[in-house]
């Protein structure tokens, strides 16, 4: 059994499902050369004539630019720029009315032309001299897409990885009325198969097959004639039937292969071009000239001169009607496309596009009006049409009921759209019309939900996120907090500094239970410096007290010399003490005369008695610091000292009762004026009593005690009074505090009210 390419060397060709065979009327305009029109006064050019998106706009109202020069810039894959079709002045850029079925209106820009035809630059290339990527690059540029009907970007379309069985060019142009690609291929067929070298270069197909409809003999004839003796180029004629210009049908009767639904031509290794398109590429490499004209039928009975004519991109559809002698009838319709496929506009100012191929102005009895659409007779013709072998009448019901899953069940996204179906509906239903709409309806519904995923996915992310960072701040605060428990555990500052104040804050609460105001906190600043004053002056005492033992060895002298030399220095010091009284006592009859009053003989008698207890605090300190003459006395019998010690302890007593009357004496005057009564005055006084009476026992217990110690330390041992016990301690110190109060009581009474 032969191969599928040999069964193709040798010219076989296959049929298709379905199919019409419509009257083709094509006579009127392919025995025609094609005609060039004059520069019309304003092109009109939208800036996206594609599928795809549209590009950045280079230029600005107001600048001149010149035949051929890039008015917008790709800068999307997806994208192919709009060129100038001829030299003139930018007059806007703004919306205008579509070249589309919803007649939307889009981005255009407006050219003026001036008349000029004025080139830019141009750079020819050498197929054979350059590399692909300079092939595709330039095919870009020059703003080539599909001219067949769909407007897919050559450059994507042709830029393939995997390798390529077939490279088809659909020459068939089924569609009545339509012979655009015949006159092109009947007068530029060299052009069009060096436009088909270039994809050869590109793809590297094992086989080139063009396929033709056996009612264009002279096409099909040029085309053989430019191929002459190349290998592997085949010119396949394929019975006329519509439509056999479809992609998918196409392939079938030149390769008997179908496209899975669903997939791309690309994915059983074939690649599909118009000869439109192959003459494009070719004037872009060869000639360096930009997609800005395309050959266009203009055809119909209202029509003078039915012609194909070289339009440039933009020229209104009323220029191209006018120039063939359009005689307008009352409800004229004008028919962008062919009459299965085309579509009809009611603004007849819609520009050229690179997709257009096919302008027609019939008449009211060459193409009738459609008829009132009737109810479904389910007689089955549309499926008999359908080329596809879809089930039109299911796709009808589940296209009105709006029932998508039902539609994709039934793959309308395998409909071409070629009204075959419509065509032979008895009850004249537009079914391509509703399948439009459903498709319409799915894309959008498509739209939405991938907008709803990826919002889905951007919240994810924005969720995941959000717990990743909460994550390192955990982690990053536990990384401090174990850095600082390091650090106190290292130091131990922080912590038991921390615990020092709230425990001093806690024994303050407890003490106080609320805050003391200034006042107090001076005065309890104050006591606590006194107690410290205090303290270090008992220290210091203390220091200069320390006995002779207690030096270092080799230093201490004979323990009896050293209390002899102490009992003599104590000794000295109190009659000095005993002088001071007596001279007190001499200057203050001098100074409290008897003119003064009492008030002032009470002030001097208490500075008197403030300079002898400054005097007798300073007497320990010299009675403490031993000079060097007082070691150095000769010993003395220790019955001596012993009596010098009492007659001090006798004399300090004396001191201590002549102060009380002083007292008595200067507080009447001091605090107890005339005009204060009695009893303030006696408690007053029993104040001033108490204080000197404490004044004097503390100055009296010293010098007691150093004398006791003194006279025990210079007596014998034998003669050394016993220690008493804790008994007799208790009982001399109930004695003295009976006294005490026998003496107080004295005073009390002894005293004016």
């Amino acid at each position: 059994m032969p191969t599928l390419f040999q069964q193709i060397q040798a010219g076989k060709v296959w049929d298709f499902h379905g199919g019409i065979h419509p009257p083709s009327r094509k006579e009127r305009t392919n025995q025609k050369p094609v005609a060039l029109l004059d520069i019309p006064d304003r092109l009109y050019i939208p800036l996206r004539q594609h599928i795809g998106v549209a590009g950045k706009v280079l230029v600005k109202v107001g600048d001149r630019v010149l035949k051929g020069q890039a008015l917008t810039q790709a800068e999307n894959a997806m994208a192919v720029p709009v060129h100038a079709p001829t030299s003139g002045m930018v007059l806007a850029i703004d919306l205008h009315t579509s070249t589309h079925p919803s007649s939307l209106a889009e981005p255009t820009l407006v050219l003026a032309p001036d008349g000029m035809d004025e080139w830019r630059p141009r750079k020819p290339l050498d197929p054979e001299q350059v590399d692909v990527y300079t092939l595709l690059e330039r095919i870009q540029e020059s703003g080539i897409s599909g001219m067949g009907g769909a407007g897919f970007p050559t450059h994507i379309k042709v830029n393939v990885k995997q390798p390529v069985d077939y490279l088809i060019i659909n020459a068939v142009e089924c569609e009545p009325y339509i012979t655009a690609d015949d006159m092109l291929m009947q007068e530029r067929a060299s052009d069009i198969i060096a436009g088909i070298e270039i994809l050869v270069k590109l793809l590297s197909p094992k086989a080139v097959l063009i396929g033709i409809e056996d009612d264009k003999p002279i096409a099909a004839a040029s085309l053989k004639a430019a191929i002459g003796q190349k290998d592997n180029y085949f010119v396949r004629e394929v019975p006329t039937k519509y439509p056999s210009g479809g992609e998918k049908q196409l392939i079938q009767l030149l390769t008997n292969k179908e496209v899975p639904a669903g997939r791309r031509p690309l994915d059983i290794g074939i690649v599909m071009q118009n000869v439109g398109t192959a003459f494009a590429i070719a004037q872009a490499v060869l000639d360096d000239i930009p997609l800005i004209h395309r050959v266009v039928t203009v055809a119909g009975e209202t029509l003078a001169q039915q012609q194909n004519v070289l339009a440039l991109i933009g020229t209104p559809i009323s220029d191209l009607l006018n120039a063939c002698g359009f005689q307008a009838e009352p409800q004229q319709r004008i028919i962008i496309g062919g009459p299965m496929m085309g579509f009809a506009i009611a603004d007849w100012s819609v520009p050229v596009v690179k997709t257009t191929n096919c302008v027609l102005a019939p008449t009211e009895n060459e193409l009738g009006a459609a008829s009132d659409e009737m109810d479904c007779i389910r007689c089955g013709a549309c499926a008999d049409a359908c080329p596809a072998s879809l089930l039109p009448q299911q796709l009808l019901w589940y296209s009105k009921a709006k029932d998508q899953d039902k539609l994709a069940e039934y793959n309308l996204s395998d409909c071409i759209e070629c009204g075959a179906c419509a065509y032979v509906c008895p009850s004249e239903i537009p079914l391509v019309h509703y399948y439009r709409v459903a498709k319409a309806d799915i894309r959008e519904t498509q739209r939405e939900a991938l907008k709803a995923e990826q919002a889905k996915a951007r919240f994810d992310a924005r969720t995941e996120r959000l717990e990743r960072e909460k994550q390192e701040r955990l982690e990053r605060n536990q990384q401090l907090a174990a850095q600082r428990v390091a650090q106190q555990q290292a130091s131990g500052q922080a912590t038991q500094s921390a615990a020092a104040v709230q425990q001093a804050l806690e024994r303050t609460q407890q003490q106080s239970g609320q805050s003391l105001d200034k006042e107090q906190i001076i005065a309890e600043r104050e006591r606590k410096k006194a107690e410290a004053l205090a303290y270090q002056q008992q220290k210091q005492q203390a220091q200069i007290a320390t006995p002779a033992e207690d030096q270092a060895p080799g230093t201490a002298e004979d323990p009896r010399k050293a209390a002899i030399a102490a009992a003599l220095a104590r000794a000295k010091a109190k009659k000095q003490a005993e002088a001071q009284p007596e001279a007190v006592e001499q200057t203050a009859p001098a100074e409290i005369a008897p003119d003064m009053d009492a008030k002032k003989a009470a002030v001097a008698a208490a500075i008197a008695r403030a300079k002898a207890k400054k005097q007798a605090e300073a007497q320990p300190e010299a009675v403490e610091q031993p000079t060097p003459a007082d070691t150095a006395v000769p010993e003395v019998d220790a019955k001596k000292a012993a009596v010098a010690a009492a007659i001090a302890r006798a004399k300090a007593k004396k001191l201590a009762e002549a102060q009380p009357e002083a007292v008595e004496q200067s507080v009447p005057a001091e605090i107890a004026p005339p005009e204060v009564d009695a009893k303030k005055a006696a408690v007053a006084a029993a104040i001033a009593r108490a204080k000197a009476k404490k004044l004097a026992e503390q100055a009296e217990a010293p010098l007691q005690t150093e004398a006791k110690a003194t006279t025990e330390r210079a007596l014998p041992p034998e003669r050394q009074e016993p220690a008493t016990t804790p008994e007799q301690d208790a009982k001399k110190a109930a004695i003295a505090a009976a006294i005490a109060r026998a003496k107080a009581k004295k005073q009390q009474n002894s005293e004016p009210l």
